[in-house]
């Protein structure tokens, strides 16, 4: 049943209990039949067999069985760097699953330890865990709320539950039933699980626990919710796959094709032979995985986080880097993301009369501006100190803080004129009223809800008279909080009466002088502008999904135009009537979305993820962890709940949505740069995998060791990557639409620069075999060798710029590949040293004759590469 459509006593017979409480025998039945009032949580999977996991990717399976074979036939270096390299990624990989795993042990943190029931017609203090329906709860301010209730006493209380709906203020409760559906938000006599009393007092049965609560159904939305591969992950797995069957096959193949060579040529010993012609294929299979390419992304990644916090974006899964770079559309929170989190007067309604208020001169205000702000700071319990930390309702703290800034310290308002009595706020009167002696008369005064406030004034005070409150002067007034309201502002009406008494009673609640309106918003952040508009132009969709209502949800939208002409706007419950198609059909059209609850934000995002579209999703409160788990990358609030936080792949320092466009420009970067370092990895492993099969079709010894190989994939070309990746922004990052998740790796010029650069460097390696067959297969080797090195070391210049030349790029602009270049040549010089050099099969009489042709083949490469740009180039992608 719905228990807020219900009385307290249909409710408290529909759990079958009384106001007395259970008794403690009934407690214990319950709590059997019901369970624990905890968050239980599915398996979790072990370490290990995460671990083992990382291991089936097929690059990596073609990786292992090549260090099989090798510790078989002795190759023992060789075997363990490559088992090392695993290792390290298959850690890696374990850490960032186990990390997803943490949104749920902080939602189980939240929940309150101890709870204050009725049993046994007693009021006494038991674990929250052992609450079931049917117990009494009595709930003081400051208590976090054990279980979902309904109340049946509410005295002044306030409930911030802006953790699972949203809402920017606390709730105001009340006992009263209500009619029809209602939104969660709105739902003011339910109190719900861990969410957190701030003010007054209050009475509820408990109506759920564990898992029924409304923080148990958002817990099973988290477990459910499916984790994301980035794009790059989706493509370099799919990249993985075909590549290792391709390798696994082409292994074959060219071992197959040495053996019936061996065998048609009548040796009488074929072991040596065939062993040499596997080791052949083996040698194949290194020269064409790249061993260091997670390695390499992984650090790019890495240092692009360093990037991302100096844009107040701390970065959590690594591949949210590169996802920030592919994202179309960002569903983003209102409340402190795009507005300020803080209600602001922003504007006043004095009854026909001009304004001073904002001034900012107090002493040219009028006698009824004078009372207005009189009213509003003393009908007012917040504070701020003197370091600005404020405490209180919002909306009072916005009323004192804006006559501060008017030059009228709210503090010295308040000694001047003490608190005489009090009738305190009431949700079901939605007032307050104070009694202070000014100006030689005690006064009433009163500040609540214009609509109450219309009903309880009979007079007006007009330039400086008080006159009768009208028909045709109330409808103006009523029109007034109207307009204000059409604007998303939140509106506070003021009035008061002369007493003689200070013993008031809500009675004299009556025939007050209405004197004024003051409009409240909660006010965009000004940068939010410009950064809106920086997002659609780089094509990117922002969408607003909030917990308050639509008319401000609207309203701010509108403002920050990311509701435009002949857009839609729903609410939660309009949502829920839509049918997958009907959504699908509109969710172009729709651009802001209000009360909304945790199942809406999760059918948001899956419906733009099923529009093809990588989706951002910002959040705060414990209601945002699921759909921040189920988008693409979720960004959490650094206000925000450790909840949200553990279910995010990023988290906003500054909860500030300029941040985010500014992180999705290094992300774009970081991308590019990515493909930039990939591009350069393959054409090198092109070049080496061409010039063995050419060896094999004519019959020549195999140009490399599966050693040289190895030190070239992960020594030499692991630092050239990395410093690819550190290329700066190029110009125009943000003037690009997002990028295609469906497209490959190698799209665009990519493969094509890939197959130039790489049947390059072959012809070179190739034509240096060539020359050195000439005096020995070992000479051949060492020079084939100090080509390909040499080669693909200095094709870190050319690979900088898919258009512009190294020199044009800014040839000192990244001083890392220049850093790079110098280490790589070091790491080089080593294997020429004559204690060394027999391990990289580099005979003696490898000199300077042998070097400089190796390396003038290099050289030209680099050169025609660089050419190329100028004489054919590529047109951008």
């Amino acid at each position: 049943m719905n228990y807020y459509q219900e009385t307290k006593d249909k409710v408290l017979e529909a759990v079958d209990t009384s106001r007395e409480g259970l008794s403690q025998s009934e407690a214990e039945k319950r709590l059997e039949e019901q369970g624990y009032n905890e968050i239980t949580r599915k398996e979790k999977r072990s370490v290990f067999s995460l671990f083992i996991e990382s291991f089936k990717d097929p690059m990596v399976i073609v990786l292992l069985i090549v260090a099989i074979v090798q510790v078989m036939i002795g190759e023992w270096i060789e075997s363990l760097i490559i088992f090392v390299v695993l290792i390290l990624n298959a850690i890696l990989s374990v850490v960032q699953t186990k990390k997803a795993e943490d949104s749920l042990e902080s939602l189980e943190k939240m929940s309150a330890p101890t709870a204050d029931v009725y049993r046994d017609g007693k009021q006494k203090e038991i674990e929250s865990k052992n609450l079931v329906a049917g117990d009494i709860v009595v709930l003081e301010s400051g208590d976090n709320i054990p279980a979902d209730g309904r109340l049946i006493e509410a005295e002044s209380l306030q409930v911030e539950e802006g953790a699972l709906t949203g809402e920017s203020v606390p709730s105001q409760k009340s006992v009263e039933p209500l009619e029809g559906e209602t939104p969660l938000g709105d739902r003011v006599n339910m109190v719900y699980s861990s969410t957190m009393v701030t003010a007054g007092r209050g009475v509820m049965v408990v109506t759920s626990t564990g898992e029924k609560t409304e923080m148990g159904k958002v817990a099973e939305l988290v477990q459910n919710a499916s984790a994301k591969q980035t794009p790059l992950q989706r493509k370099l797995a799919d990249f993985s796959k075909k590549l290792g069957i391709a390798i696994l096959l082409l292994s074959v193949l060219i071992f197959g094709i040495q053996a019936a060579r061996i065998f048609l040529g009548g040796m009488e010993d074929v072991t040596v032979p065939l062993l040499n012609a596997f080791m052949f294929a083996v040698a194949v299979a290194v020269a064409a995985i790249p061993e260091a390419l997670q390695s390499i992304v992984t650090i790019v990644l890495s240092v692009g986080t360093n990037k991302m916090a100096k844009q107040h974006a701390i970065i959590r899964q690594l591949p949210a880097v590169e996802t920030l770079g592919s994202t179309s559309v960002i569903c983003t929170d209102k409340t402190g993301t795009l507005t300020q989190n803080k209600m602001t007067v922003v504007d006043d309604y004095i009854p026909n009369g001009e304004s001073n208020l904002f001034s900012g001169d107090s002493s040219s205000w009028s006698e009824s501006e004078k009372i207005l702000m009189q009213i509003a700071v003393l009908t007012n319990d917040s504070t701020i100190n003197d370091k600005g930390e404020s405490s209180g309702d919002p909306t009072e703290v916005a009323l004192i803080a804006y006559s501060n800034k008017q030059d009228l310290p709210y503090e010295s308002v308040r000694d001047k004129y003490p608190r005489l009595a009090e009738l305190p706020f009431d949700s079901s009167r939605k007032r307050m009223s104070t009694v202070h002696e000014i100006d030689g008369e005690k006064r009433l005064l009163t500040k609540g809800g214009p609509d109450v406030l219309f009903r309880l004034c009979n007079r007006v005070k007009m330039n400086g008279e008080v006159v009768d409150l009208t028909e045709e002067r109330l409808e103006e007034l009523k029109q007034k909080n109207e307009d204000f309201s059409d604007q998303a502002m939140r509106v506070l009406a003021f009035a008061y009466k002369p007493i003689d008494s200070t013993e008031v009673s809500i009675e004299d609640e009556n025939d007050l002088i209405f004197i004024g309106l003051l409009a409240m918003i909660d006010p965009p952040r000004e940068a939010v502008y410009h950064a809106v508009e920086d997002a659609a132009n780089a094509g990117v969709r922002t969408v607003m999904i909030t917990g308050d209502h639509k008319t401000t949800a609207r309203a701010i939208g509108r403002d920050l135009n990311i509701f435009k002409e002949g857009d839609l706007a729903y609410t939660g419950q309009e949502l829920d009537a839509l049918s997958e198609e009907e959504l699908m059909e509109q969710l172009e059209d729709i651009s802001v979305y209000a009360r909304v609850t945790p199942e809406n934000k999760i059918r948001i995002v899956t419906a733009w993820e099923n529009y093809n579209q990588i989706t951002a999703m910002t959040g705060d409160g414990v209601n945002d962890a699921p759909a921040l788990k189920q988008a693409d990358i979720g960004i959490a609030m650094g206000s925000g709940t450790d909840v949200a936080k553990d279910a995010s792949a990023m988290i906003l320092t500054d909860d500030n949505f300029v941040s985010i466009v500014r992180a999705i420009s290094v992300g774009r970067t970081i991308y590019s740069n990515i493909k930039k370092s990939i591009a350069y990895l393959f054409s090198g492993n092109l070049g080496a995998v061409l010039a063995i099969i050419f060896a094999l079709v004519v019959n020549w010894v195999n140009p490399f060791t599966a050693l040289q190989l190895l030190f070239i994939n992960l020594v030499n070309d692991s630092m050239p990557a990395i410093a690819l990746g550190l290329e700066p922004a190029e110009p125009d990052v943000m003037d690009q639409k997002p990028r295609d998740p469906d497209e490959s790796i190698f799209s665009g010029n990519t493969f094509k620069i890939v197959a130039f650069r790489g049947v390059l460097i072959a012809i070179a390696v190739i034509i240096s075999q060539y020359i050195g067959l000439q005096t020995s297969n070992e000479m051949s080797v060492a020079m084939a060798f100090t080509t390909l090195i040499l080669s693909r070391t200095l094709q870190v210049f050319p690979a900088r710029s898919n258009v512009e030349t190294s020199v044009g790029a800014g040839f000192f602009s990244n001083k890392f590949v220049l850093l790079a270049f110098a280490a790589c040549m070091t790491l080089y010089g080593i294997t020429l040293i004559p204690a060394v050099r027999g391990i990289f099969s580099i005979p003696a009489a490898f000199g300077l004759t042998e070097w400089s042709i190796a390396a003038g083949l290099a050289l030209a490469t680099t050169v025609i590469m660089e050419l190329k740009k100028v004489v054919l180039p590529y047109k951008p992608e």
